[in-house]
C-alpha cells in the first residue's frame, strides 16, 4: 500500500510539473506583441467569444471587435477575419460580430467569417489552410494572447498580437484558471498535429469576404 501511495504521489508531482512547464513554455513563445508603429498585416483575426441570448456581444467579444475596427481604420490591416462558433442555427458568434462591423462602416468585402472556429486552435489552423492568411494580427485579451500566439508560431503563421483589454471583465480568476489547462490542450494539439473539426474549400483573404457570408 505504501509503495502504491508513493507511486501515486510521484505521478501527481510529475503531472503538476509538466503542466507548469508547458505553461511557462507557451507564455515564452507566445509573447510576440505587435509594434504597431511598424506593423502591417493582411488581416486582423478576431477570436470568437460569448454572444448573449438577446443577440448582444459579450463585453470581451465586443472589445475584440472594436480593437479590430481600430486596426482596420488606422491601416494596420486590410481585412478582418472573425472566427467563432456558428455550429448551431440558434447560436451565431460570427454574424453577430459582422453586424457590429457593418454598423461601424467596415467595407462588407473586407469582412471574412469563419463559421467553424470552434476553438483557438481550429481558428488559427483554418486561418492558414482555408483562408490562406499571409499574415495576421491576432486580437484577443491578455489572458488568451500567449496561447493564441503560441499556436500561430507553431503553425508557422506570420503573426503578432494586440491586446483587446479595454476594461476589466467579470470572472477573471476563473478564466485564468481555465487557461492553464487550455494551454495544455493547445500543446497536445500541436504535438499530435490535430486537425480542426471542419476544413473545406479554400476561401483566400485576397478575395472578397462576401464569399464567406451565409
Amino acid at each position: 500500500m505504501k509503495k502504491i501511495l508513493t507511486i501515486f504521489i510521484i505521478c501527481i508531482i510529475v503531472l503538476i510539473g509538466s503542466i507548469y512547464a508547458i505553461n511557462i513554455n507557451i507564455n515564452r513563445i507566445g509573447n510576440n506583441l505587435c509594434d504597431l508603429d511598424n506593423t502591417h498585416k493582411q488581416a486582423a483575426l478576431v477570436l470568437g467569444a460569448k454572444v448573449w441570448n438577446n443577440g448582444n456581444l459579450s463585453d470581451i467579444f465586443r472589445d475584440r471587435v472594436k480593437t479590430a475596427i481600430e486596426l482596420y481604420n488606422t491601416g494596420k490591416v486590410d481585412k478582418i477575419l472573425v472566427s467563432g462558433d456558428h455550429g448551431q442555427v440558434e447560436y451565431d458568434e460570427v454574424n453577430t460580430a459582422k453586424e457590429y462591423l457593418l454598423e461601424n462602416n467596415i467595407k462588407p468585402e473586407d469582412i471574412f467569417l469563419d463559421h467553424a472556429g470552434f476553438d483557438t486552435y481550429d481558428s488559427l489552423y483554418r486561418a492558414k489552410e482555408i483562408f490562406q492568411a499571409d499574415s495576421l494580427i491576432v486580437v484577443t485579451q491578455d489572458f488568451h494572447l500567449p496561447r493564441a500566439l503560441y499556436i500561430a508560431d507553431k503553425l508557422e503563421i506570420d503573426s503578432c498580437g494586440v491586446s483587446a483589454d479595454l476594461q476589466r471583465y467579470y470572472g477573471e480568476d476563473t478564466r485564468n484558471r481555465r487557461e492553464v489547462l487550455a494551454k495544455v490542450k493547445a500543446w497536445l494539439n500541436i504535438t499530435f498535429n490535430s486537425k480542426p473539426k471542419y476544413l473545406g474549400d479554400v476561401i483566400p483573404l485576397s478575395g472578397s469576404g462576401l464569399d464567406t457570408w451565409d
